[in-house]
């Protein structure tokens, strides 16, 4: 069941999928009518699950449920990831792919290779400063404080 994204509490789980290219407005205007369906059939063992998602920078689909009403199970998050490769194949681009690292560089988002990264950051084309896309992030809570942080302070903090 859908409800707005800024409605579900805090601590709702909450999954990151960035594209290694940007969206155009009209592929996010149809990923979201397909999130919307999506969503609002979303189940775990019968039961429909009270969740939501937002777009962000026309490369981020971040899915989120509430777990107090209905906890994502096995089968309802490997439903959420087919639905994620069918927007792969439909939109050809790379979302389950987590060896990549999207960041600002000001107001433009980049995404590398985990790699071409390290290599930035070797070459100091990136600094500890350089704000990075924190992927690992669990909750809303968690989203809104370390989703968008410097490099410096996230698990990118290696590479420097």
């Amino acid at each position: 069941m859908y409800v707005p994204f800024e409605n579900l509490p805090l601590e709702s789980k909450i999954w990151i999928y960035q594209s290694n290219r940007k969206f155009t407005e009209e592929e996010f205007a149809l990923i979201e009518k397909e999130l919307k369906t999506f969503i609002d059939s979303w189940a775990a063992h019968g039961t429909g699950l009270e969740a939501s998602y937002v777009l962000k920078y026309n490369r981020f689909i971040i899915l989120a449920v509430n777990q107090e009403v209905q906890m994502a199970t096995g089968c309802s998050i490997d439903k959420s990831v087919e639905f994620i490769q069918s927007i792969e194949k439909e939109y050809a681009v790379d979302l389950l792919d987590k060896m990549n690292v999207t960041f600002k560089l000001g107001e433009h988002i980049a995404h590398k290779t985990l790699i071409d990264f390290k290599k930035m950051a070797k070459d100091k084309a990136v600094t500890e400063k350089t704000i990075v896309f924190n992927n690992l992030v669990n909750s809303i809570e968690e989203w809104n404080e370390n989703w968008e942080v410097p490099a410096g302070e996230s698990w990118h903090s290696r590479f420097f």
